[in-house]
């Protein structure tokens, strides 16, 4: 079992940058009282403690984020009842993204979806083990479509090719996390971004540009991986997102959450594309009121 990531940091500091109204994180994750919402016995990493939903909040407003999706935190396996715990303290606000079997019933993700989820996340990561078959989460995709659900993509680098022709067969967006999971010490002219770049051509294809601090290979403020972010939004800003990733799982180095967030001005330069990333884009993928 791989070994637990320091915790998120407390006190985050003050950014300098002021997010619009209605701001959304849109990847963030919950470890909840063990007492009441344990661990999976077969998880893949143990956190190494809480990092509970009033933390979440607090975190939020202290950043100026008032929208939020939490994504299913892998150390659950497929309970999702931390995750729907978190979004019942505040329905309006925020939604989720499941951690499912493909072959989840309709009945199970009807379930979800009343407790206020709208996607469903799939590993291709070596240290969060085997996920499931491509093809037979594509075969999962007509269930997802009908209550108007996408797909979130977790994938190393080096896989964005491999899986770019089943994705390209989506019948419902698909979510890439963490701008690919490239490594930004090879520039943007590296074949892993490049392959990135060629997936988003098909206009159902959305990425997170979020995990400066999981595809760097340098320090706080992670300047190379700027012109990533930069040549996403420049090129699919239409179809970008954002997220934290608090509370930081499997970093040896905890980020600043104010660091990050002061990052989306690097990003984007103008008042109207960060409110297309920050408000506009999730409004429309994840439901939100206007």
């Amino acid at each position: 079992m791989a070994q637990p990531s320091p915790s998120y940091k407390a006190q985050p500091r003050k950014p300098r940058l002021t997010l619009p109204p209605g701001a959304c994180d849109t990847h963030f994750h919950v470890w909840a009282p063990q007492g009441v919402f344990p661990f999976a016995a077969d998880r893949s990493y143990t956190p190494p403690g809480e990092a509970p939903k009033e933390a979440l909040f607090a975190m939020h407003r202290h950043i100026g984020v008032q929208r939020g999706v939490v994504v299913q935190s892998a150390p659950y396996g497929f309970d999702n009842s931390a995750a729907a715990d978190l979004i019942a303290a505040k329905p309006r606000h925020y939604r989720g993204v499941a951690l499912l079997r493909a072959g989840a019933s309709k009945a199970e993700l009807e379930r979800l979806n009343a407790q206020g989820f709208r996607g469903v996340r799939f590993h291709y990561m070596d240290h969060l083990g085997a996920g499931d078959p491509i093809d037979a989460v594509l075969e999962m995709a007509p269930r997802l479509a009908e209550i108007g659900w996408h797909l979130q993509i977790h994938l190393a680098g080096a896989r964005i090719a491999e899986l770019t022709p089943a994705l390209k067969r989506s019948p419902v967006p698909v979510v890439i996390d963490h701008m690919g999971r490239v490594d930004a010490s090879k520039g943007v002219q590296s074949a892993e971004f490049h392959a990135l770049l060629s997936l988003l051509e098909a206009r159902h294809i959305w990425v997170k540009v979020s995990g400066a601090e999981r595809i760097s290979r340098e320090p706080a403020p992670w300047r190379d991986a700027v012109p990533f972010g930069r040549k996403l939004l420049a090129e699919f800003g239409d179809r970008t997102l954002w997220g934290t990733d608090w509370p930081h799982p499997n970093l040896t180095v905890v980020p600043d959450d104010g660091d990050l967030v002061d990052l989306i001005g690097e990003y984007a330069s103008t008042e109207a594309e960060r409110r297309r990333l920050l408000v506009d884009n999730p409004q429309r993928l994840y439901g939100f009121a206007a």
